[in-house]
C-alpha cells in the first residue's frame, strides 16, 4: 500500500476539493456522559454541570465505499485520538484522511474544554479543568464505549499528540491494555511553562486557592488573529496556516490560555504519571516520539517516562525528529512523511505501508 502526502504546494485546494468532501462521507459526530469515577472506582469531585462531551468519528467502511486512489481495502479497527492542549477534532482532518486510507476507523474526543465539549468556564478562549483525573476517566471512557465499537472487533490503536499524549500515559498505566497499540507524540509528561513547574504551579495554585481558578493564570494571553511564525520555524507554513484558518472561523477553536487551576493539575499530572510502581502498569505497546526543537513540553521528562517504562521490561520504542517543532504532523512533507510512515507501520503489521512524500 502507497499513501501520497497531500502536496504542500497545493495543500489547501486538495484538502477542500478532495480530502474534507472524502472524509464528510464517513463523518458522524456525537456526544456522551463524561466519567463520574477514576480508574479505581472513587467518585471524581462534583461539578455545577457535568454537560456533555463532543466527539468525531470516521467509519472506515463507508470511506473505503468511495475507492480511493492507494487506499487499503482492508480494516485494521480504529485509532482513537487524544488531543493537545487548546485543539479540537477538526485540526486532526489530514492525520484522520491518512489512516482512513491505511484501513482505520478514527475517533477523536474533545476534551473537556475543548471545542464542542462542556466548559466550566465563561470565557471560551480559557482552559479549565478542576482535576486531571478527569481527563483521563473521560478519555478512557470514551476509548471504551466509542472506539471500541468502531473497532468492530479488530485491534484499537491509539495516537496521541502533546496535553493528550499526557492524558493517554496515564490512561495506559490506570487501564492497562485498553487499547492494542499507542502512539505518543510530543506527550505532555511535563509541560515547559516557562519557568520551573514548582513554581508555576505554586503561584497557580495559591490564586486558585483565593478563588480565581477559572482566572487566566499570569503572563498568558487571549486569542490573535496572528500567526507567530518565530514559534513556527521549520513547520510547513500550508499546514500552519490551514490550522490558524480553522480557529479563526470558528469561536469554539479559539482557546488559547491555561487557568490558574489548569496549570495546578498540570503540574500534578507530571509527577502522577513518572512514578515508577505506574509505569510498571503499562502493558501496551508504545512509539514515542520527540520533537527535536520542542519549547511546549520538556524532552527531558520523556526520556525519564521512557526509562521508567522499560525498566521492568516495557515495551516502548523511541524517535526522536531532530529539529521539529512540537507538532510533528505539522512539518514539511520531508519530516512527516516518515514520521507517518513510523506511525502506520507501527499500528499495524499485516499490510506494509509506504508514505510518499
Amino acid at each position: 500500500m502507497e499513501i501520497a502526502m497531500i502536496d504542500e504546494r497545493h495543500f489547501r485546494a486538495a484538502v477542500e476539493q478532495t480530502m474534507l468532501p472524502a472524509i464528510a462521507h464517513c463523518r458522524h459526530s456525537g456526544t456522551m456522559q463524561p466519567a463520574t469515577e477514576d480508574h479505581l472506582g472513587h467518585p471524581l469531585p462534583p461539578l455545577a454541570e457535568l454537560g456533555h462531551l463532543h466527539y468525531v468519528c470516521y467509519d472506515v467502511g463507508e470511506f473505503q465505499q468511495l475507492h480511493m486512489p492507494g487506499a487499503s481495502a482492508r480494516n485494521h479497527g480504529a485509532v482513537v485520538i487524544s488531543h493537545g492542549f487548546s485543539e479540537f477534532a477538526a485540526k486532526y482532518a489530514e492525520m484522520a484522511w491518512y489512516f482512513l486510507l491505511a484501513g482505520f476507523s478514527v475517533c477523536i474526543l474533545e476534551h473537556r474544554g475543548h471545542g464542542y465539549s462542556q466548559r466550566d468556564v465563561r470565557d471560551d478562549q480559557v482552559v479549565y479543568i478542576d482535576d486531571w483525573r478527569r481527563y483521563v476517566a473521560d478519555f478512557a471512557k470514551f476509548t471504551r464505549e466509542v472506539g471500541r465499537g468502531y473497532a468492530q472487533g479488530n485491534p484499537l490503536t491509539l495516537f496521541a499528540h502533546s496535553m493528550g499524549g499526557g492524558i493517554a500515559a496515564a490512561m495506559l498505566e490506570r487501564y492497562p491494555n485498553i487499547v492494542d497499540r499507542a502512539v505518543l507524540s510530543s506527550p505532555m509528561i511535563e509541560a515547559n511553562m516557562g519557568l520551573p513547574t514548582w513554581l508555576a504551579a505554586t503561584v497557580c495554585g495559591a490564586l486558585a486557592d483565593a478563588g480565581k481558578g477559572k482566572r487566566m493564570a499570569p503572563g498568558q494571553h487571549g486569542f490573535t488573529t496572528a500567526i507567530n511564525w518565530k514559534e513556527e520555524r521549520g513547520a510547513s507554513a500550508a499546514r500552519v496556516t490551514w490550522f490558524k484558518s480553522l480557529r479563526d472561523a470558528d469561536t469554539h477553536y479559539q482557546t488559547t490560555a491555561p487557568a490558574n487551576e489548569w496549570v495546578r493539575q498540570a503540574a500534578r499530572l507530571s509527577p502522577a504519571v513518572l512514578r515508577q510502581d505506574m509505569c510498571e502498569r503499562i502493558e501496551t505497546p508504545i512509539l514515542m516520539f520527540q520533537a527535536g526543537a520542542d519549547h511546549w513540553v520538556r524532552n527531558s521528562a520523556q526520556n525519564e517516562f521512557a526509562k521508567h517504562v522499560r525498566r521492568d521490561g516495557g515495551n516502548l520504542r523511541f524517535i526522536r525528529v531532530p529539529g521539529s517543532v512540537h507538532e510533528i504532523f505539522a512539518m514539511p512533507n520531508d519530516v512527516m512523511a516518515p514520521y507517518l510512515q513510523h506511525v502506520l507501520r507501527f499500528l499495524q503489521t499485516d499490510e506494509v505501508v509506504t508514505v510518499l512524500p
